[in-house]
């Protein structure tokens, strides 16, 4: 089943004005009807938590709604139909195949939405390398454009994950890249070599919804630009800015009135068949490499930064 990855979430929300200027700040583009896209055209749509066009919401009140997969090709579209209807109800929507999965999320599958790219990378200068940029190109511009890429990954708290984990690796033939133990995976589907685009959390069952969601970023330099303006716009950091062991990306998450956390990520691990996946704790040495705390701009001659700067 060439499943690629999460085309388009969509939530149910107490504050539609809020959520559309968190959503358009952090960098997606509104195209209408209150759908805002990354550059690939992968999407968050918004609508009220009553809305009558929403399914029912977990029990939880989680805000997130619907989590809506995209596929390469009518193969793989079909093939899903005929495995998940063995067990479970099937409703065809406008070209979607609309269920849920075994921990109860509401998802659905249609023919991918991804445009692709042509974008240029991050260019850097390393010693011993072939130069990254041509001479006289700076790297660092405070007015470059940050804009998110493509949607990356999803992160589910579920009160089940053995449950969770076997619905994607046996009925849609998710494959395990890397797990911390007695915690969760991360799963990575058959038409996306990312290290994950679903990784999920062992919770209790009143916890049990949608922990973060993810969009990639050009690189590094990229994602600490649009961080660096979510913070100046007063937006309240979650966790980093750092870089993840298990996945290598870059990472920075930021509070949203989605009920979610809202990450940028750069950088991530690409897997093939032949990987053969990790294991370990999870704990703050296993969770990051090393992690930041962003802090006003200093320079030397000037009053100490205090935490997270110059030693006072």
């Amino acid at each position: 089943m060439r499943i690629i990855g999460p085309d388009e979430l969509i939530f149910g929300v107490d504050n539609l004005e809020a959520s559309r200027a968190f959503l358009v700040d952090y960098g997606l583009t509104d195209v209408g009807n209150d759908t805002f896209e990354a550059l690939d055209g992968t999407a968050i749509t918004l609508r009220a938590r009553d809305d009558a066009s929403l399914p029912a919401a977990l029990e939880t009140g989680s805000m997130l709604r619907r989590t809506i997969w995209g596929v390469e090709d009518q193969a793989s579209l079909d093939a899903i139909e005929t495995e998940l209807s063995k067990d479970r109800e099937i409703v065809k929507n406008d070209g979607q195949l609309l269920t849920k999965d075994d921990a109860g999320f509401e998802i659905g599958f249609q023919l991918t939405r991804r445009r692709p790219l042509d974008l240029p990378a991050e260019m850097i200068n390393s010693p011993g390398a072939k130069p990254g940029r041509a001479p006289n190109e700076i790297a660092a511009n405070e007015d470059a454009e940050a804009k998110p890429r493509s949607l990356s990954h999803i992160v589910y708290f579920v009160p089940d994950m053995d449950v969770m984990a076997n619905f994607y690796i046996d009925r849609l033939q998710f494959v395990i890249t890397d797990k911390f133990t007695n915690t969760g995976p991360f799963l990575r589907p058959q038409a996306n070599n990312d290290h994950h685009v679903l990784f999920m959390i062992q919770t209790p069952p009143y916890m049990q919804g949608l922990e973060h969601l993810a969009f990639h970023m050009q690189g590094p330099t990229e994602l600490m630009l649009a961080g660096s303006r979510m913070v100046k716009k007063g937006y309240e950091s979650f966790w980093g800015p750092g870089r993840h062991k298990f996945g290598s990306n870059w990472f920075w998450y930021f509070n949203s009135p989605l009920g979610t956390h809202v990450e940028y990520d750069a950088d991530m691990d690409h897997h093939d068949g032949d990987w053969i996946h990790r294991e370990g704790p999870m704990g703050p040495e296993q969770a990051q490499m090393f992690l930041f705390e962003n802090v006003e701009k200093w320079a030397p001659g000037g009053p100490p930064p205090g935490k997270g700067g110059k030693p006072e």
